[in-house]
C-alpha cells in the first residue's frame, strides 16, 4: 500500500509539475500578446497623431457654424497637416451657418486643399458646404442634392375658432406678423415669400456654380429642384466627383499629393473645456431658447434642409 500510495502522490507532482508550466507558457504567450496589442495601438495613435490629412466631422442638422469653422481654423493652422476633408453627414440646415461655412472652405482652399467625404446624407446645406470643396467622395447609397430652400408655418386659425382661443396681435408694418398662425396668409405676403427664398435659392445655386460649373453635366437649375440624388447618380450629372468612402478618398488624396510616411487620417476635435455648472447652465438655456424660437415664431428662418 505505501508503494503505490508513494506512486500516486509521484503521479500528483508530476501533473502539478507539467501543469505549472503549462500555466507559465500561457502567461508568458498572453503577456506577449497584449504587448503586441499595446504596440499595435500605440502605434496606430502615433500615426494618427502624426497624420497628414484631418478629418473634420459635420454631422447632423446645422444649426450653427462656430464649432466647424474653429477646426478648420485648427487644421489650417497646423503645420503638419497637408489637407483636410470634411466628413458630411448632414441633412443641410439654417442658411446663415452654412454660408459661414461655405466661405471658410473656400477661403482655406486657397492655401491648404480641402476635399469632402459624403456619409450616409449630404443634402441640402450639406451638400451646399460640400460643394465648396476642390473634390467630392460619396458613397453609391449616400443620399444626397435636394438643392432647394424650404420654409415652413401652419395657419391654425380654424383650430383656434374650436377652441375659442383668441389671440389679438398688435404690429407696425404690414408684414410684420407675417405667417401669423392665428390667420390665414395673404396672397401678398405668400408672393413675398416667395421672393425671399428665390433670392436664397439664387445664392446658392450661384455658390455651387461658383466651383462646379465645368463638373455640371445638366443645367444646375434642372439639378437644383430640391431632388435628391444617390451618390452613383450624383456623380452621372457631376454633383459628385467619385465614387468611394473616406478611406478611399483618403488614401487617393495621399497618393495626389505625394505625401510622404504611412497614410493615416487625423480627426480634428475641439479641446476639452473644464466642467462647469455655469457652461451646463448656459447650453441648457441656449437649447431651451432655440426650442421655444421654432415653436413660437411665427415663421422662423429659411432653411436649406432635407426633412
Amino acid at each position: 500500500m505505501s508503494r503505490e500510495r508513494s506512486k500516486g502522490i509521484v503521479g500528483i507532482f508530476i501533473l502539478v509539475t507539467v501543469l505549472f508550466f503549462i500555466f507559465i507558457i500561457f502567461a508568458f504567450f498572453t503577456v506577449s500578446k497584449l504587448k503586441d496589442t499595446d504596440s499595435m495601438g500605440s502605434d496606430l495613435l502615433n500615426s494618427q497623431k502624426n497624420a497628414q490629412i484631418a478629418v473634420i466631422t459635420i454631422e447632423n442638422e446645422i444649426t450653427e457654424s462656430k464649432k466647424i469653422v474653429e477646426l478648420l481654423l485648427a487644421a489650417e493652422e497646423e503645420k503638419d497637416i497637408k489637407a483636410i476633408i470634411l466628413r458630411i453627414d448632414s441633412p443641410g440646415g439654417a442658411v446663415a451657418p452654412t454660408q459661414e461655412i461655405y466661405e471658410e472652405v473656400r477661403r482655406i482652399d486657397q492655401k491648404k486643399p480641402i476635399y469632402s467625404s459624403f456619409g450616409s446624407v449630404a443634402a441640402s446645406g450639406g451638400y451646399y458646404i460640400g460643394a465648396a470643396t476642390r473634390k467630392i467622395w460619396a458613397n453609391s447609397g449616400t443620399l444626397t442634392g435636394s438643392i432647394g430652400v424650404i420654409m415652413q408655418m401652419a395657419d391654425l386659425s380654424e383650430l383656434f375658432k374650436f377652441a375659442k382661443y383668441k389671440p389679438e396681435t398688435i404690429k407696425a408694418g404690414r408684414y410684420k406678423d407675417i405667417g401669423n398662425p392665428a390667420r390665414p396668409m395673404t396672397d401678398e405676403e405668400r408672393a413675398f415669400l416667395t421672393d425671399l427664398l428665390a433670392g436664397t435659392h439664387k445664392q446658392f445655386k450661384d455658390d455651387i456654380s461658383a466651383v462646379r460649373k465645368d463638373r455640371l453635366k445638366k443645367d444646375i437649375n434642372e439639378l437644383a429642384q430640391g431632388q435628391i440624388f444617390h451618390g452613383y447618380e450624383a456623380k452621372e450629372f457631376g454633383l459628385v466627383d467619385e465614387i468611394g468612402g473616406l478611406w478611399q478618398a483618403g488614401r487617393a488624396i495621399h497618393k495626389e499629393l505625394k505625401l510622404k510616411g504611412k497614410f493615416a487620417l487625423r480627426y480634428m476635435k475641439p479641446p476639452r473645456k473644464k466642467f462647469s455648472i455655469s457652461d451646463l447652465l448656459e447650453e441648457g438655456e441656449d437649447t431651451l431658447n432655440l426650442l421655444k424660437h421654432k415653436v413660437a415664431s411665427p415663421t422662423g428662418p429659411a432653411f436649406l434642409y432635407q426633412p
